[in-house]
């Protein structure tokens, strides 16, 4: 298929405005590294949260959304709806303290509340393990989903003339070389503009994907075909359209929808969200919603910036990718369950004239592109702060560092491009990262609360899921042949109740075998953070004359009723879309009640203003 010369010239606008930004803030940018990698720490809210919706909303997201809704329906959507909760509590208990660390980097963060050599190999470790390796394997998935489209939008593509190219044993095809000159894009405005330039673009890309796809969803829902909702309501089984997941005593599916074990739900809704590491989804915050948080003006921005976050990732974005789901269902029935994703992409191929589809396009490319820009900034964040600077140059001038983190970032995209050549799938790879990091949420929340959690302790919890996970994965029949009684716990999801625990138990005892964070530094983050808090108190009494922060039952009410929000503004917004327009609007407006109770109480609260 061949785009039309409109449709050309709207992608071509939009990559020349998105350039244009890059150019406008790109002196601004080579200030330092705090306005490289952190905006000088000015960010309105809702820049900064519009960022962070727009680095999630990956080219692989509506792609694996309409994998998960084929199998299992709308219901499907729990396998990643279930990290609200978690979100919800950064959102309240972490936002402002991300914020008023007055940090470079949530790596940084290390040094920060440990001490000695443990905190300073921690720190390395960290900077390397997440800002190359995490890294260079998430730009690779989502490289490969980008090659995906363009193979499906444009069979035969060459890359002028040539088919594919082999160098250093790479093999590189015509799309994956296309994706490459993307890249390269992103890259040149990512390092010219820094931070600024990535948030600003980000939330233009996010208006520009966002538009895109709602108007998706309506032409195709309405085409002939589909005959409205009404008429896609008939052409699909009743259990597409199940909000909420059964429960049964087999993991398969009942009449398709899906049906998960009580184990299995609990470890979804009682265990992932705060037990596991996810990129955008930490617990605790970290990574580039850390970053972002970091950036903004305020405490008070860092929060609302963090709400808004919530809002709009699950509440809102969710649907036009669903409504577009539903109907390659009934238009491409012939797709196998490998490549179900596809018929995203086939819609807007065969349905969407010349003009639109060009916007839809430029759409892609937005969503591919805010997610790369974010994960080029930010992984350069950690290489050249929390590596480079801290082991190996300590004193250069801030221009320099500003030139090194240009060159990483240049780098870092040629390295994650020899990645992608040699990845095949990306299925599975969400419960590969949450298993092998089964455990080391509870570390990452409690190292904010609890004054005894020293580097130590995280250090274990990093590398106690290394042991178990890969005996788990490569070695069940054996476990199970030792362990009969552990043969139903040893598939994901249920493997968390194992991976969990012993997890928790390794960083306990190393937390209590190992020395306390030295009494200094204890006192530094004290004072700069004033958690407080029970668990703080040992250290608090040290210090009478900080003013340690209180509310907590206030705030996880806020908490509770920010989930009560976010579901029921999602699924409010998901029946009157579906043409359930009574409990639709009953659904909203326990919303907006719930809405109310986190107004009544932010509205009240004494902002604390936080310096660079």
């Amino acid at each position: 298929m061949n785009l039309a010369f409109v449709d050309w010239v709207i992608i071509g606008v939009y990559l020349v405005f998105s350039m244009g930004i890059a150019v406008y803030y790109s002196r601004r940018a080579g200030k330092s590294t705090s306005e490289f990698f952190l905006t000088g720490r000015n960010l309105p809210w809702y820049i900064a949260g519009t960022a962070m919706v727009a680095t999630t909303f990956a080219a692989d997201t509506p792609l694996a959304v309409t994998e998960l809704v084929a199998k299992n329906g709308i219901a499907g959507n729990w396998l990643w709806w279930n990290m609200l909760f978690g979100g919800m509590l950064t959102t309240f208990f972490f936002a402002r303290l991300w914020r008023r660390a007055g940090i470079l980097t949530d790596v940084e963060f290390t040094e920060l509340r440990y001490s000695g050599k443990p905190a300073a190999f921690l720190r390395g470790f960290r900077a390397l393990y997440l800002g190359l390796l995490m890294n260079l394997v998430i730009m690779g998935w989502v490289n490969l989903a980008m090659v995906k489209i363009l193979s499906v939008m444009f069979p035969g593509l060459t890359f002028f003339g040539i088919k594919a190219i082999s160098l250093l044993g790479f093999e590189f095809p015509a799309a994956l070389l296309w994706v490459g000159m993307i890249m390269l894009v992103v890259a040149i405005y990512s390092s010219m503009a820094g931070l600024w330039g990535v948030a600003i673009t980000d939330t233009f890309q996010f208006i520009v994907a966002m538009g895109g796809t709602i108007a998706l969803a309506v032409i195709v829902v309405n085409v002939p075909e589909i005959g409205g909702v009404a008429g896609l309501k008939e052409k699909l089984p009743e259990w597409v359209f199940q909000f909420t997941p059964s429960l049964g005593e087999q993991g398969s599916t009942v009449g398709g929808v899906l049906t998960t074990t009580v184990a299995a739900f609990i470890a979804y809704i009682g265990v992932q969200w705060w037990a596991s590491w996810y990129p955008g989804a930490d617990p605790g915050g970290g990574g580039y919603v850390a970053q972002r948080m970091m950036s903004a003006k305020d405490e008070k921005h860092s929060l609302f910036a963090t709400l808004w976050f919530m809002i709009a990732h699950y509440a809102v974005r969710p649907w036009p990718w669903i409504i577009v789901a539903l109907v390659s269902l009934v238009l491409y029935p012939e797709l196998d369950w490998a490549h179900k994703g596809d018929g995203f992409v086939m819609v807007m191929r065969d349905y969407l004239p010349a003009g639109l589809l060009g916007v839809l396009m430029a759409a892609f490319l937005a969503a591919y592109m805010s997610t790369i820009a974010t994960q080029l900034n930010w992984g350069a964040s950690y290489i050249v702060n929390d590596f480079y600077r801290r082991f190996i140059r300590a004193e250069g001038e801030e221009k320099y560092y500003v030139r090194v983190s240009r060159i990483t970032t240049v780098a870092t995209m040629l390295i994650s491009l020899l990645i992608t050549s040699q990845l095949n799938r990306i299925s599975g790879a969400w419960e590969f990262i949450i298993g092998l990091s089964g455990g080391i949420g509870l570390v990452l929340i409690l190292r904010w609360w609890w004054w005894r959690i020293n580097a130590w302790s995280e250090i274990a919890a990093m590398v106690a899921p290394l042991i178990i996970y890969p005996l788990i994965h490569f070695y069940p029949e054996e476990i199970s042949r030792v362990f009969p009684f552990l043969e139903s716990l040893l598939e994901f999801p249920n493997s968390l109740f194992i991976i969990v625990p012993w997890t928790t138990a390794a960083w306990l005892i190393a937390t209590y075998l190992t020395k306390p964070t030295n009494k200094k530094t204890l006192h530094t983050f004290y004072r700069r953070i004033h958690p407080g808090g029970v668990l703080w108190k040992a250290v608090a009494v040290q210090l009478p004359e900080v003013e340690s922060d209180s509310g907590y039952r206030q705030l996880f009410i806020d908490w509770i009723a920010g989930c009560f929000l976010v579901f029921f503004a999602l699924f409010g917004f998901g029946k009157i879309i579906l043409g359930e327009h009574l409990q639709g609007l009953l659904f909203l407006m326990i919303a907006a009640a719930a809405a109310s109770v986190i107004y009544w109480h932010l509205s009240r609260v004494g902002w604390e203003k936080v310096g660079d």
